[in-house]
């Protein structure tokens, strides 16, 4: 079992000629509305690759909540431990033709007291895997004081405050976070953190690939795959999904982050955060088709 919780987005996607600076003024090329949110899209990810996810966020009670709760039962997530006591929040992206983007996101309703609800219901069902975000430190870390056969794993995106990364590394059994925010939150010596903190550190690079430092103070790192990129939202919310299932399925963390960089390529090639997200099946078949010719 893996429980996510964290963001459910409604996402208005702007399709534009450049990214704009300030005062400037550009023309939409067309406007869009996709599912998504850090939380949601890792769920739906982990789940296309036969995971038992679960999403633990808050929606509304209105009308659009219950159609992104439908499509997110539709990929296989279990939306039983959802609230509905919230709503539903909207982001705004803006993706230019190469696929680059700025996101702008409003805050949800996920609280503390809703996190120490999940915390205890995902103890008491004996536990398994617990997806948040980086948003929810460093306050999360108390909650998970004591949560009996819960492991922990942190997508440190989203997060500015170096205070609040190291709390969430003092609880989670695997920490994923980009490079250029690693180095700023974290500073240069990682393996030296992982070590310290006794956390597998997953460092993503985009199209530079991943770098895993393991709580030993080893070192591993693989490339990403070369595709074209049609919009690039939510791909590391597909690695993070893809990663935490094989993780789930017995997978050693270096292979788990090197089947997840292919999900994530493959992510890229089509729109939105959510409906280009590959199932298991895309998965290996690139896998079998660029696998070396056996001698």
């Amino acid at each position: 079992m893996i429980v996510f919780c964290g963001y459910g987005n409604s996402d208005l996607t702007v399709n534009v000629p450049v990214l704009p600076g300030a005062g400037d003024r550009v023309q939409a090329l067309g406007i869009e509305r996709h599912d998504g949110g850090m939380g949601a899209n890792v769920a739906a990810a982990a789940a296309r690759m036969g995971a038992d996810a679960r999403f633990a966020g808050v929606v509304g009670p209105d009308a659009l909540s219950t159609a992104f709760l439908d499509a997110l039962g539709a990929d296989g997530v279990d939306v039983a431990w959802t609230s509905r006591r919230g709503r539903l929040t909207t982001a705004l992206i803006l993706v230019t033709p190469d696929g680059e983007r700025s996101i702008i996101s409003e805050d949800d309703d996920v609280t503390a007291d809703h996190v120490a609800a999940v915390v205890r219901r995902c103890a008491e069902a004996g536990g398994g895997w617990l997806y948040l975000d980086g948003y929810r430190f460093p306050w999360a870390a108390d909650l998970l004081d004591g949560a009996t056969g819960v492991r922990t794993v942190v997508d440190l995106d989203g997060c500015e405050d170096p205070d609040a990364a190291r709390a969430a590394l003092t609880v989670a059994e695997h920490t994923v976070i980009g490079r250029i925010q690693a180095e700023r939150l974290l500073g240069r010596d990682l393996a030296a953190v992982a070590a310290k903190h006794r956390t597998h550190l997953l460092v993503t690079d985009g199209a530079r690939g991943w770098t895993l430092h393991t709580p030993t103070g080893a070192t591993q790192s693989g490339a990403a795959i070369d595709v074209r990129v049609r919009d690039a939202t939510g791909a590391g919310d597909c690695f993070v999904g893809c990663y935490l299932a094989e993780l789930d399925r017995g997978a050693e963390p270096a292979a788990a982050a090197a089947f997840a960089a292919v999900a994530a390529g493959l992510s890229c090639t089509g729109p939105g955060a959510r409906e280009s997200q590959p199932h298991r099946a895309e998965v290996t078949a690139y896998l079998t088709r660029t696998a070396p010719a056996s001698v």
